[in-house]
């Protein structure tokens, strides 16, 4: 168990995302395979926080976790006090809906839809009409520049102005927490370096919390604390 990576400064300070004991195994036929050994971690608001590790060392599936998205072999995940695993999958999609963010290596950007559309669309699933959503995504859009290209496909721009169009998807609902998996990964230094910048802002802005996977050391350095997945367990860098 990490007992390391858990921040308990202030009492007064807000948990988004907590995680006890936290144990993933995979079978594969008859072998099983221990990918996280007793995960502790607890993140607080506005928080920017870089996980590392190398490839297959489970920092995915850990954010996956965190996300609601997989349940733990055992453990608990809390997201502001809420205990993920106790809900059913209804629940959890609204939970994720309500609290979280997520940034992927790949924008999964739907290409039949503008740019507008993509970042509205949690506020659609949330039930949202047009009229109320497409303003708060115009917001949104603006923030992160890219005011003129509202009307445009995913086609229609470049790799690091879709990743900046999935970052305002993340960001539209204003969750508490952003989990982001390889961001910067399918992009050049320039357009890497401006997406953290953009993080760095709306973190700022929006007091909205990060936790980056990633294997850019460079972006790592840039955050507040750094994180390493080693056997298993989490250790600060």
């Amino acid at each position: 168990m990490s007992e390391h990576a858990v921040k308990t400064d202030d009492p007064q300070t807000e948990i988004i995302i907590s995680c006890r004991d936290l144990y993933k195994t995979f079978s594969q036929g008859s072998l099983n395979v221990p990918v996280l050994k007793g995960v502790e971690l607890e993140v607080e608001r506005g928080e920017r926080i870089a996980i590392i590790g190398s490839s297959g060392s489970g920092k995915s599936t850990l954010l996956h976790l965190l996300g609601g998205l997989d349940k733990a072999t055992s453990g608990s995940v809390q997201i502001l006090g809420q205990d993920v695993f106790a809900l059913n999958e209804t629940q959890r999609g609204d939970l994720r809906n309500r609290s979280l963010g997520f940034v992927y290596q790949f924008h999964h950007l739907l290409m039949e839809f503008t740019a507008l559309e993509n970042v509205a669309m949690p506020l659609f699933i949330r039930g949202m009409s047009r009229k109320e959503a497409e303003p708060i995504a115009a917001q949104m859009l603006d923030w992160v520049g890219l005011t003129q290209r509202i009307q445009h496909l995913p086609a229609e721009l470049s790799g690091g102005e879709r990743q900046r169009v999935a970052v305002a998807r993340a960001l539209v609902t204003e969750p508490a927490c952003v989990l982001a998996d390889e961001p910067t990964g399918n992009l050049d230094r320039s357009s890497a370096s401006a997406l953290f910048e953009l993080i760095q802002s709306l973190n700022e802005r929006l007091q909205t919390s990060f936790i980056v996977v990633t294997h850019d050391l460079e972006l790592a350095g840039k955050m507040q604390r750094q994180l390493k997945l080693v056997d298993g367990t989490l250790h600060p860098v």
